[in-house]
């Protein structure tokens, strides 16, 4: 068991990173590799080895010159850090195509988080079961969302209905959002907030490949 009061402190960055870490180690592991140097690590994630190794520090977690960090204790480690001992139980708000992609994409990939409920305005949806999951009417949430003691919710519905569902999410107790929709939130102290618009992570990328682009572009002649 790990401190999670010291942990708590942690720059939200660097928790980001130990999710990828583990991400990119379980595949090291699968490949039947059992040591890992932080320059790997680094060049997997496409940043610095530097990075990695300060990020490593923080968590208290140092390997060896001769065969840098064992995998394993690592994988252990980050999953005592990041991970809820008893679990956490998550619902998606939104069972449209997008909602339904993220149940299968999560699904089964961390046994700590466990997507139990699925929430639709269409009436059709609700009383089935998308890959796996139940489906319920949207005016169920705040029942369901206690008799499962779910703390973390998904939102992929139109924006327009956004800021909506993100207050009837705390209100029924969730204690963490993450809006995929491209419409901003505001929570309340307490409630942890994460947004992903996909329109501008594209736009960014977008951005730099046209930056690329201009810079092959050949200088005209004076």
């Amino acid at each position: 068991m790990t401190d999670s009061a010291f942990f708590g402190h942690l720059p939200h960055k660097t928790i980001e990173r130990l999710s990828q870490y583990r991400r990119a180690l379980l595949l090291c592991l699968d490949n039947g590799q059992s040591h890992i140097f932080s320059h790997e690590i680094a060049k997997i994630q496409h940043i610095t080895s530097v990075q990695v190794r300060r990020d490593l520090m923080l968590i208290g977690y140092s390997g060896t010159l001769r065969k840098g960090y064992n995998i394993q204790e690592l994988i252990d480690l980050i999953g005592s850090i990041v991970d809820s001992e008893e679990g956490i139980n998550v619902a998606i708000v939104g069972m449209g195509n997008l909602g339904r992609a993220l149940i299968k994409y999560i699904s089964g990939k961390r046994h700590k988080l466990t997507i139990v409920a699925g929430f639709d305005s269409n009436p059709e949806k609700a009383g089935t079961k998308m890959n796996g999951v139940d489906c319920y009417s949207t005016e169920k949430m705040d029942e369901i969302i206690r008799e499962k003691e779910i703390k973390i919710g998904i939102i992929t519905v139109p924006a327009v209905n956004t800021r909506e569902i993100a207050a009837r999410l705390v209100e029924a107790g969730i204690k963490g959002i993450l809006n995929y929709t491209p419409k901003p939130i505001e929570v309340p102290d307490g409630i942890y907030l994460e947004e992903y618009d996909m329109i501008t992570t594209l736009e960014k990328i977008a951005f730099f490949v046209k930056v690329s682009e201009e810079e092959k572009e050949p200088t005209p002649e004076k």
